[in-house]
Parts: C-alpha cells; sequence; structure tokens
C-alpha cells in the first residue's frame, strides 16, 4: 500500500528535521546528478520520503537493485497544508541508457488529484512500474516529483495500465506541468539503479519482449 503523511506516521516522516531536508543538500545532489537540468529546472523545494519494504531512498543513495523496488513505495512529504490536491510521478530520463536515451523520459507512475495526502487514492493515470534497466545500459536515474495543484483537476490523459509499455515512452515532465500549470515541484527524491534478473520479468510483463 502506497500513502502519503498520515496520523499515525513516525514523528521523523511528519516533522523532518535532519539535514537531509535543507535547501542546500537538497540542491546539492540535484545538480551533481544532472536532474537539473536534464528533467527540470530547478530542484525541488522541500524532500519527498521513499520507503519500499527492503530499502529506504535518500537521493541517490544507495544504489538500487530492480527487484527491491518492484511494488509501489509508501511516500511521505512534510505537513504544511491541508486541502490542497497534488500530483506525483516517478520517471527515468535515461532510457534506453544514459548514453542514448532516446526514450527518456520513461513513465514509471503518475497520480493526479492526491488529497489529503492519500495517494492511494488519488486519480492513477499511470500505473506503477519498478526500475528497469535493460542488461548493459549502467545506472538510470529514477526520479520522485511531486507537484502541488491549483485545484482539483480534470487530466485529459490515456490511462496506463502496468500490463503493457506503450505511451510511457518519451513522456516530458515539464511538458505535463506546463499544460496543467503545476509550476516547480514542490518535494523530490530520486535513485539510481541497474539491472538484475527482474527486470526480464518486467519487461515480459510490459510486452517489451
Amino acid at each position: 500500500m502506497f500513502k502519503g503523511v498520515i496520523n499515525n506516521a513516525p514523528k521523523f516522516l511528519k516533522y523532518p528535521n535532519s539535514r537531509n531536508y535543507t535547501m542546500t543538500s537538497i540542491s546539492k545532489g540535484w545538480y551533481s546528478k544532472k536532474i537539473v537540468p536534464d528533467v527540470i529546472d530547478q530542484p525541488p523545494t522541500g524532500k519527498l520520503v521513499i520507503e519500499y519494504p527492503d530499502v529506504s531512498i535518500h537521493e541517490g543513495y544507495p544504489i538500487v537493485y530492480p527487484s527491491q523496488v518492484k511494488e509501489p513505495p509508501e511516500v511521505y512529504w512534510k505537513v504544511r497544508e491541508h486541502g490542497v490536491y497534488c500530483t506525483l510521478c516517478m520517471l527515468d530520463p535515461d532510457a534506453p541508457s544514459r548514453r542514448k536515451n532516446y526514450l527518456g523520459e520513461w513513465l514509471h507512475w503518475l497520480v493526479g488529484n492526491i488529497a489529503d495526502y492519500q495517494v492511494d487514492r488519488g486519480d492513477i493515470l499511470a500505473e506503477y512500474i519498478g526500475a528497469g534497466p535493460p542488461r548493459g545500459t549502467g545506472l538510470h536515474r529514477y526520479i520522485f516529483l511531486l507537484y502541488k495543484q491549483p485545484s482539483k483537476m480534470h487530466f485529459n490523459e490515456t490511462k496506463l495500465t502496468n500490463q503493457y509499455w506503450k505511451g510511457r515512452e518519451k513522456f516530458s515532465m515539464r511538458k505535463f506541468a506546463l499544460k496543467y500549470k503545476l509550476g516547480v515541484p514542490y518535494a523530490g527524491n530520486y535513485f539510481e539503479a541497474e539491472y538484475d534478473e527482474y527486470v526480464d520479468e518486467l519487461h515480459k510483463q510490459l510486452k517489451l519482449k
């Protein structure tokens, strides 16, 4: 089950105060990994907490394997406002590889109209698929971005299941954010992953093979 901040979330998730939540630490990572400017024009102003069953994501650390992130994570962010709708995305700009990224950005997850921080109750525009870097393509960047919406919205998009790949390739979060007037990312996080044998299973599920 994936979700946003809830009343019984651990205190450090509801009210983060470590240096990981400072603007300085966020900026350095997003620039050094070239997420800025490859995907967005400026780093988010806050940080998403991304929790998988076996691994927690901390701006590129640790390097993960696809078998560790095959199910949707729990997603938390700092509580600031109530009654605000949000859009969450996960994408890979390095498809099929970082050097030859002609299929990027590859859309892995897209949920709109998230109210009261409950991701699982939002409008799922693209069902979650985990990391799937092809064999021999090195590390891929997987980026989570959260945007505040101006209001509850109707998204005129084809909904994508996790059983087929078509429609996920050549996505642009910049264009999507511009289309729906989402502005700059409110919060974000990212990890890097490289191939393991689960990727073959995921590609078969998506009918890429």
